[in-house]
C-alpha cells in the first residue's frame, strides 16, 4: 500500500510538472508574440521621429536665410520643456555631463 501511495504520489508530481511545462510553453509563445508587437511598435515609432526629425530641419534656416544642416545640429529638449537648436558637440559634452550627473546620483 505504501509503494502503490507513493507510486501514484510520483505520478501526480509527473503530470502536474508536464501540466507547468505545457503552461509555460504556451506563455513562451504569448511573450514571443508581445514582443514582436513591440518591436514593431518601436520601430514605427522610430520612423515617424525620423521622418518628423527631417520635417523640422528642412524648415529651419538660419540668420542668412539658409536651411541648417542636421549633420551639424541637434534637437535639444530640456526638462523644462524648452526647446533648442544645438552645435553637435555641444549636445555631446552636455550629454556626458547628464551621464556624470546620473552616475553621482546612484
Amino acid at each position: 500500500v505504501a509503494a502503490q501511495k507513493c507510486r501514484k504520489r510520483k505520478l501526480n508530481a509527473i503530470l502536474n510538472l508536464e501540466e507547468d511545462v505545457c503552461n509555460l510553453q504556451t506563455q513562451k509563445e504569448s511573450l514571443k508574440k508581445e514582443h514582436s508587437q513591440c518591436s514593431k511598435s518601436i520601430s514605427q515609432i522610430k520612423q515617424k521621429l525620423n521622418n518628423l526629425y527631417h520635417d523640422i530641419f528642412s524648415r529651419l534656416r538660419d540668420d542668412q536665410g539658409r536651411p541648417v544642416n542636421p549633420r551639424q545640429y541637434v534637437i535639444h529638449c530640456s526638462s523644462n520643456g524648452s526647446v533648442f537648436i544645438i552645435p553637435k558637440h555641444l549636445a555631446k559634452s552636455e550629454q556626458k555631463q547628464d551621464n556624470r550627473k546620473e552616475q553621482k546620483q546612484k
